[in-house]
């Protein structure tokens, strides 16, 4: 259960529904899920996470499909169960299959073991991988 009271659009102020009309229509949908009905409480910080995440997701370098996966990889990490989830529906919707999620878990698993016996011996950065510019 969420600590703070969900947003729902016909409830919302007229700041707030303006968003949710930006968010509807970046992504094509006619609902509003519970993350942004929770950030809904502080109108501000709505429209910075908002405006963060669209320019984040937004093309650019990298593919979509391929920010969604990071995003999934991040989210498991850090064990936030709601981003797992919804990034991996985001990562359907942009063609990821159950081999492509497998393989995503593995290589993050693997990277936070990895990251974690590098840290903890405090191995030195090869002279070879730091950047020579």
């Amino acid at each position: 259960m969420a600590l703070l009271p969900l947003i729902e659009y016909d409830a919302a102020s007229v700041e707030v529904r303006a968003i949710y009309d930006e968010i509807m229509a970046a992504r094509k949908t006619d609902w509003i899920n519970n993350f942004w009905k929770v950030l809904a409480n502080d109108p501000r910080e709505l429209r910075r996470v908002w405006d963060d995440v669209r320019a984040v997701m937004a093309p650019g370098a990298l593919d979509p499909l391929t920010k969604e996966l990071i995003y999934i990889a991040v989210s498991a990490t850090n064990g936030c169960e709601y981003c797992t989830y919804s990034h991996t529906a985001g990562a359907r919707a942009k063609g990821m299959t159950d081999a492509m999620l497998s393989e995503v878990m593995a290589v993050t698993a693997v990277a936070n073991q990895t990251n974690r016996l590098s840290n903890g011996y405090r191995v030195d950065v090869d002279e070879t991988f730091r950047p020579r510019w």
